[in-house]
């Protein structure tokens, strides 16, 4: 029985827009290789951050929404620990009522695109 997570995470500023794409590319590896699967990615580009983190104002923001076994999560945390890039990071488990939420959000987002 896989739950589903979304995890966001916040990668050093002075990362160009490849090693952030190389960055995405590698936690989603890690989901990946774990049996986990990908759901849905957003990326919220450099945003300003409410507090300053490790003497930085800014940071580049990255949403993974993701199912998969418990195990999977802890595998990816560590990930996240193991690399310099990744200032901070948030992995919450949806319930049904998040899931839908977040579906219903993914689905106006595409409405939007189009009309």
């Amino acid at each position: 029985m896989s739950n589903n997570y979304e995890t966001v995470f916040i990668a050093n500023p002075v990362l160009s827009e490849a090693q952030m794409k190389e960055a995405a590319e590698k936690f989603k590896g890690v989901i990946s290789a774990a049996g986990g699967e990908m759901v849905h990615e957003e990326d919220w580009g450099l945003r300003k951050l409410a507090y300053p983190i490790q003497k930085k104002t800014t940071g580049f923001y990255y949403m993974v929404q993701f199912s998969a076994e418990g195990n999977v999560v802890a595998k990816l945390e560590t990930e996240f620990r193991r690399d310099e890039r990744i200032m901070r990071f948030l992995t919450v488990k949806l319930d049904k009522f998040a899931t839908e939420y977040a579906e219903k959000r993914r689905n106006l987002k595409s409405e939007s695109k189009e009309a």
